[in-house]
């Protein structure tokens, strides 16, 4: 078995703000400041290699800090490798100070003045201006050059991250290189994997420069690459002596007769998703449409919120999913709270969260009341009706935490980017592209899996960052053409290569 706190180490993302308490860690044990930039330029000059692996003419572009004394060794490095390397500096080397004056110094060739009109004629543009610590929008003159940059169909380098996105958000400041490539160092940024951030970055590569793990748990990180190696030695697998009752039992609350469609999706995915029954509670006006499609899937039958409460009580349903299909209402409230007052890991999706847009405080005050998990999976739109004040805040990280903290729940912010943030501050960003996923239903499949990995007793957290990936993974698998009826049946062929990866670790 591999070393699950190495793999999780590995998928630690870090703010601009940590990484550089990780330098200067490392250089209070004795790595010399000088000698990480030499390692981070050789990194760069070895994937601009890469890409012009002939030599020909590279254009480094430099900044007047760190990210230009990075550059300022690669354009070096190129030059002594056979390269025409011309460097364009931003400000005047007399300026520079520090490390990245000691950079300027071992370079021999001249140096032109960084503008929006200089000569983008090169077989390769390295971006070594701001990188992740750019600390205002990208104006003016500079501005002006970096779009003729992304005009001239050349293909870009960048140092750290792409110039003008922020390391910590992933948005856009002013302008923004696109980059075919890019090279961090020690670990990748949130602003590697936010979009749109992640749309500018190109092929990312991690360069070990020299700074050693063990300054990680010092900065108190947080923060990880959504990836089975954060959940994978967590996952249920079924015991050659188990039996269906030990991988527990999922209810998903069905909505009316004319809108079952929503629950059975997610029934379906509760099963795939290794939940050992799956059960459909119902009013008896739907029984019959969900028992005309269902077949794994039980039917129990209920009378409104009080016919729920008393199904629920029975502790071996442990999970239960409301809000596909339910309905934007008084009577969804008083469903959400019945499957509150049980003893089961609760998935609240759309309907069910919109129901609380006027009354938020009342449905985080029933979740503080109990002990089991919640999961809330709102997308931009419905996190904007229970969260409203957080809604604008640039940072996905952050307001998706500050609502996870404030609901008491494990809140997944759909999207491009899902990030999943759990009470404790504990959050992860997905990475995964799967455009195939915007259709109709897809969030339904997603809440059963939730619930159907939570039946399973699979900790909160890692359930729904394992539910989250093996979602996006399924759709990859199918590609064009998904329909979200698709999904659960890809869910064989995930199941089946993660549990081929855990075997050969």
């Amino acid at each position: 078995m591999c070393d699950h706190f190495s793999a999780r180490e590995a998928l630690l993302l870090l703010t601009p703000e940590q990484m550089g308490r990780a330098d200067r860690a490392a250089m209070e044990a004795g790595i010399s400041g000088s000698l990480l930039m030499e390692n981070a330029g050789t990194a760069v000059a070895m994937r601009a290699q890469e890409i012009c692996p002939h030599g020909g003419h590279v254009l480094v572009l430099a900044g007047p800090g760190n990210n230009g004394g990075d550059g300022l060794v690669a354009a070096r490095l190129l030059a002594e490798r056979g390269y025409r390397v011309r460097l364009a500096l931003l400000g005047s080397r007399e300026k520079l100070s520090g490390d990245a004056a000691i950079a300027a110094s071992r370079w021999q060739g001249g140096l032109e003045k960084l503008s929006a009109g200089i000569d983008l004629s090169a077989d390769l543009i390295v971006d070594a201006l701001f990188g992740a610590g750019l600390g205002r929008p990208i104006e003016g003159e500079v501005a002006a050059l970096v779009e003729a940059v992304n005009a001239c169909q050349r293909p870009v380098l960048a140092v750290d991250l792409p110039s003008g996105i922020d390391g910590r958000t992933g948005c856009v400041r002013g302008a923004a290189f696109k980059a075919a490539k890019t090279v961090t160092f020690f670990r990748e940024k949130p602003g590697h994997i936010l979009l749109p951030g992640r749309l500018h970055c190109g092929e990312i590569h991690v360069a070990d420069i020299g700074i050693p793990d063990a300054v990680l748990p010092d900065l108190s990180l947080k923060l990880w690459r959504n990836h089975p190696g954060l959940w994978h030695d967590v996952l249920p697998v079924p015991d050659v002596e188990g039996h269906k009752y030990a991988r527990g039992h999922t209810v998903v609350v069905s909505g009316p007769a004319h809108a079952t469609g929503a629950a059975r999706l997610a029934a379906r995915a509760a099963l795939r998703a290794g939940a050992g029954l799956v059960s459909m509670a119902a009013e008896e006006d739907a029984i019959p449409a969900l028992a005309a499609h269902l077949t794994a899937v039980m039917i129990k039958k209920v009378d409104g919120a009080q016919g729920l409460a008393g199904l629920l009580s029975d502790a071996r349903l442990n999970a239960v999913v409301i809000g596909p299909g339910a309905g934007v209402g008084q009577a969804t409230c008083e469903r959400v709270a019945a499957c509150l007052q049980s003893e089961a890991a609760v998935v609240l999706d759309a309907d069910a969260v919109t129901s609380f847009k006027d009354q938020p405080a009342r449905l985080f005050d029933a979740i503080e009341a109990r002990s089991a998990p919640v999961f809330m999976t709102p997308h931009e739109g419905e996190f904007s009706r229970l969260f409203p004040d957080l809604a604008e805040h640039a940072d996905k990280v952050e307001k998706t935490r500050k609502a996870a903290e404030r609901a008491g729940a494990v809140v997944l912010l759909k999207g491009a980017d899902t990030v999943v943030a759990a009470p404790d501050g504990r959050a992860a960003i997905s990475a995964r592209d799967a455009p195939w996923l915007a259709t109709a239903g897809t969030g339904d499949v997603l809440a059963g899996m939730i619930a159907g990995l939570a039946a399973q007793r699979m900790p909160a957290f890692d359930a729904a960052c394992a539910a989250v990936w093996m979602h996006a993974d399924a759709a990859r698998r199918f590609g064009p053409g998904l329909i979200s009826e698709d999904l659960p049946e890809m869910l064989p062929a995930v199941w089946s290569q993660l549990a081929a990866e855990r075997c050969a670790d």
